[in-house]
């Protein structure tokens, strides 16, 4: 029996290290490897909700496995697919969390994440 499997994708949380003389904050980026993160295309119904809600085309939705603490709002992620490619997009929306304890053991993940491409950004 195969079992799916997830890829790693690399997060880039920000981190403040200051302030500008208008007082924003300067960020800078640090890359963390995610493990399994399922990367899938989304439904045309996900895709017509997200334009009418965020302006934003959903490129891949992203499958977040269980026991992650990471930030995924508003981040910018890459990973590098079977045959070479690299892909970078930045997620948007709020994540969609379910419940760990009720998902089925042998169904790795629980979160299920936006992402548009940067091409479309």
């Amino acid at each position: 029996m195969a079992r799916i499997k997830g890829t790693t994708i690399t997060l880039y949380e920000t981190t403040q290290t200051g302030t500008d003389p208008f007082g924003s904050p300067i960020e800078t980026e640090n890359p963390i490897t995610v493990d399994n993160v399922l990367i899938g295309y989304p439904e045309t119904e996900e895709i017509n909700s997200a334009i009418s809600l965020y302006g934003k085309r959903i490129q891949y939705t992203l499958g977040i496995p269980k026991g992650d603490t990471h930030n995924w709002e508003n981040k910018k992620i890459s990973w590098v697919d079977a045959y070479g490619k690299t892909h970078n997009c930045k997620t948007f929306g709020t994540p969609m969390t379910g419940i760990e304890e009720n998902i089925h053991y042998s169904m790795p993940w629980h979160k299920k994440v936006y992402c548009e491409s940067y091409e479309d950004i």
